[in-house]
C-alpha cells in the first residue's frame, strides 16, 4: 500500500511537469511569432523592439528548457504527462 503523502507528492510534480511543458510549448510559439514579427519589421524602432523581444523569447525558451533538464522531462514524456486522467 502506497504512502497517500507519496501519492500527492507525486501528483503535485506531474502537475508542475505539466505545467513546465505549456510553458515551454508557449514560450516556442512567442519566440516564434517574435522571429515572424523581425521579418516584417520595417524602420529602425521596429526593429530594434524586434530584435530586443525575439531575444527575451529565446531566453526564456532556454531558461524553460533548463529547467526542464534538471527536472528530468523531456519531449517524449510530454504527451503521456498531458494526458489528463
Amino acid at each position: 500500500m502506497k504512502n497517500p503523502k507519496t501519492k500527492t507528492v507525486q501528483e503535485e510534480l506531474k502537475k508542475d511537469k505539466q505545467m513546465l511543458i505549456q510553458e515551454i510549448r508557449t514560450a516556442h510559439e512567442t519566440w516564434v511569432a517574435a522571429q515572424a514579427h523581425f521579418e516584417f519589421a520595417l524602420d529602425k524602432d521596429q526593429i530594434d523592439y524586434a530584435i530586443y523581444a525575439m531575444e527575451a523569447a529565446e531566453k526564456r525558451f532556454e531558461m524553460l528548457i533548463k529547467q526542464a533538464k534538471k527536472l528530468g522531462v523531456s519531449l517524449i514524456d510530454s504527451d503521456r504527462l498531458m494526458e489528463v486522467k
